[in-house]
């Protein structure tokens, strides 16, 4: 029997898959506890209009995130910050200082857990930073730092 499933179900397959199950697991089974549905056609109907929504949507969110990417890559931020003789920081820069300034000064809003800036920066001058705005889009950014008089 065709079965359409609303949930997971292990050794058969995700939700939204159209699988063959025996009758009597459909019936007994995955039909009463709502895991599946049977796949007559507006059932099909349903699932496939779901499945071309769900790539529109992925694909409207893709387009929007390499436009951000495209918009990062023309930005620069600036800092000024404290620094000693040789040309260290007395703090550090984090991901989030770099996110506050990138709405403050080119009104981009990027979350700080994208960017990748493992241990701050220390010192002074230009530093190259990454933005992972979606799984395959990434921008590259500067961050200039300055000694504050």
């Amino acid at each position: 029997m065709k079965v359409i499933l609303t949930a997971d179900v292990k050794g058969h397959g995700k939700k939204g898959d159209m699988v063959n199950a025996s009758d009597g697991y459909a019936r007994n089974y995955l039909l009463p506890k709502g895991l599946a549905i049977v796949a007559d056609k507006s059932a099909v109907n349903v699932m496939e209009s779901k499945k071309s929504a769900q790539a529109y949507h992925k694909n409207q969110e893709k387009l929007r995130a390499m436009e951000l990417a495209d918009k990062l890559k023309e930005a620069a931020v600036e800092f000024s910050a404290k620094a000693g003789e040789n040309g260290k920081l007395f703090g550090s820069i984090t991901a989030k200082d770099v996110a506050e300034q990138l709405k403050m000064q080119c009104h981009l809003v990027v979350d700080k857990k994208k960017i990748h800036l493992p241990d701050g920066i220390k010192t002074l001058g230009d530093t190259k930073v990454l933005i992972k705005v979606y799984p395959e889009i990434t921008a590259e950014i500067t961050v200039r730092v300055t000694a504050q008089n």
